[in-house]
């Protein structure tokens, strides 16, 4: 049987199939997600995708947005993905490329990728979160990938902080409150941007890093609410190691302002910060080891 393992990574864009051996991607292939994204469409879409791999691979891992939970997957952006409640995507892939398969939340596969053979190894309790088009993250605590049954396993981006920029829930005293991820994201810094002229979340981050006084506050309150909820789970799990992945998280001053904002926090709630190690292959590298784990 091949040394080789298949990853499939679906998402709202486009999916990945890709072939990992020793923990390294060695063949890829790609193409658009199939719009819309309806489970038969996209589970067509993938097999045809991940066909001529399969011969050469002796299990199958999937990455896919939404709450996974044995297998199977439900939207939590159902306008993306219409009609994906309570899908069997594990089982009708593997049935359909001859594999035994495994699926995972993308965010969890790539904290799982990067546990093994990227920034986490190492760390019993460690986090991993990307800070890009929205907010995700998975848990490794005692050694092992946390999974809930509800398959919200890590949703850092549906955590409550106060909201400036979407509109809130009013929770008195508290004031309006929203998920993080419509905050801190790199959505959320888009949308600041136009707010002070600039063309997007890059040039507000590029503006604050080259001294801009009203970008540097947005840019920074973006990273100090990162650090927070760092902070927060190091509280109440003990997580020792934060590694940063995404568009927003991998910059090294937005790296920089999230540890100073640590700061802070007591010395004990304050994880080790640092860059995610995979990029954009953490979480087809996560999904084929986990599927080749029997963890």
């Amino acid at each position: 049987m091949s040394g080789a393992l298949l990853a499939l990574d679906v998402g709202g864009t486009s999916m990945r199939a890709a072939l990992v051996e020793s923990g390294r991607v060695t063949t890829r292939v790609e193409a658009a997600t199939p719009k819309p994204s309806t489970p038969d469409a996209v589970i067509a879409a993938a097999l045809t995708l991940a066909a001529p791999l399969a011969a050469r691979a002796s299990a199958l891992g999937v990455a896919c947005a939404g709450a996974v939970a044995g297998g199977r997957v439900t939207a939590t952006a159902a306008h993306t993905f219409p009609g994906w409640v309570d899908i069997p995507l594990a089982d009708r892939l593997g049935a359909g490329l001859g594999l035994p398969c495994r699926a995972l939340n993308d965010a969890r596969a790539a904290t799982w990728g990067e546990a093994q053979v990227g920034a986490g190894r190492g760390a019993s309790e460690f986090m991993f979160v990307t800070i890009s088009t929205g907010v995700g993250a998975g848990l490794i605590l005692g050694g092992r990938l946390h999974l809930a049954g509800n398959g919200l396993d890590a949703e850092l981006g549906f955590v409550t902080v106060p909201a400036a920029w979407q509109p809130g829930t009013e929770v008195p005293p508290l004031g309006a409150l929203g998920p993080l991820e419509f905050e801190s994201s790199g959505t959320a810094l888009n949308v600041q941007a136009h707010g002070l002229g600039l063309a997007d979340a890059r040039a507000l981050c590029d503006a604050a890093e080259a001294g801009n006084a009203a970008a540097e506050a947005e840019y920074t309150r973006s990273a100090a609410l990162i650090a927070w909820k760092c902070a927060d789970v190091a509280a109440l799990l003990g997580v020792t190691r934060v590694a940063l992945g995404g568009s927003v998280g991998l910059r090294g001053g937005y790296l920089t302002r999230v540890e100073t904002a640590l700061t802070h926090f007591p010395e004990r709630y304050r994880p080790e910060i640092v860059h995610a190690e995979l990029g954009p292959d953490a979480g087809l590298i996560g999904a084929a080891l986990w599927a080749g784990s029997g963890s």
